[in-house]
C-alpha cells in the first residue's frame, strides 16, 4: 500500500501535470482523440485565415468592378477587359451575361425572343457557382464546431474509465492516485472545446460574409438584367 501511495504521489508531482506529461501518460485511445482534435484545430485555423484573406480580396475586386461598370465606359470595352482576366465575383457574372448576349447576336438574325430569360439563367448559374466556391471549406468549420466537443467528451469518458481501472488495480482511492488520470481525461475535453469554439465563431462570421457578398452580387445581377432587358425591348 505504501508503494502505491508513493507512486501516486510521484505521479502527482507538478512536473507530471504539464500538458506534454498528461498527453504521454494518457491511454492510447485518448491520445488518438487528442491528436485528431489538434489536427482538426490546425485545419480549421488554416481555413479561417485563408477564407478571411480571400473574402477581403474578393470584396475589393467587387468594389473595383462596380467602379468600372458605373464609370460610363462601354460594356464591350469592359467585357473585353474582363475576358482577358481570371474573373470571379461580379466580373464572372458580368462576363457570363455578356457572353450570352454576344452569342445571341451572332448571325444575320439576332435571337432576341427569349434572350432576357437566357441571360437570367446564365447569371443564376454563375451566382450559384460563385456561392459554392465561397462556401467551400465552411463545412469543415461547421462539422468541427458541432462534433469536436463530443469527440473530446468521448476521450474524457474513456480516460476516466481507464483511471477507475487503475484505481481498482492499485486498491487505493488516494487523490494522488486519482488526480493524474482525471487530469489526462479532462485534457481531451479541453482540446475539444479548443477546436470547437473558434470553428463555431468563425463559421458564423464567414457564413454571414458569404450571405452579404451573395446578396450584393444578386443585386448587381438584377440591375444588369434590367439594363439588358431595356436594350432588348428597344431592338424588338
Amino acid at each position: 500500500m505504501g508503494d502505491a501511495v508513493t507512486t501516486g504521489a510521484a505521479l502527482a508531482s507538478p512536473g507530471d501535470f504539464s500538458l506534454l506529461a498528461l498527453f504521454l501518460e494518457a491511454h492510447i485511445v485518448v491520445k488518438l482523440v487528442m491528436i485528431g482534435l489538434l489536427l482538426a484545430s490546425f485545419w480549421c485555423w488554416a481555413i479561417i485565415f485563408y477564407k478571411t484573406v480571400a473574402f477581403r480580396r474578393l470584396r475589393a475586386r467587387i468594389l473595383a468592378f462596380e467602379d468600372d461598370f458605373w464609370s460610363g465606359q462601354s460594356l464591350e470595352e469592359l467585357y473585353r477587359k474582363q475576358s482577358e482576366e481570371q474573373s470571379d465575383g461580379l466580373a464572372a457574372v458580368f462576363v457570363a451575361a455578356m457572353r450570352e448576349w454576344k452569342r445571341s447576336h451572332e448571325g444575320e438574325k439576332p435571337a432576341l425572343a427569349s434572350l432576357a430569360q437566357r441571360i437570367d439563367r446564365v447569371m443564376t448559374m454563375t451566382l450559384a457557382r460563385e456561392g459554392e466556391e465561397m462556401e467551400r471549406g465552411l463545412t469543415v468549420l461547421a462539422s468541427t464546431g458541432s462534433a469536436a466537443p463530443f469527440i473530446g467528451l468521448f476521450g474524457t469518458v474513456w480516460g476516466i474509465m481507464s483511471s477507475f481501472q487503475a484505481i481498482a488495480a492499485s486498491e487505493s482511492t488516494n487523490l494522488a492516485v486519482v488526480a493524474p488520470g482525471i487530469a489526462e481525461a479532462l485534457l481531451a475535453t479541453a482540446l475539444g472545446l479548443l477546436a470547437a469554439i473558434p470553428a463555431t465563431i468563425f463559421y458564423n462570421k464567414l457564413a454571414s460574409d458569404v450571405g452579404r457578398i451573395t446578396q450584393q452580387m444578386e443585386g448587381f445581377a438584377d440591375e444588369f438584367l434590367a439594363i439588358l432587358s431595356r436594350e432588348i425591348d428597344e431592338r424588338l
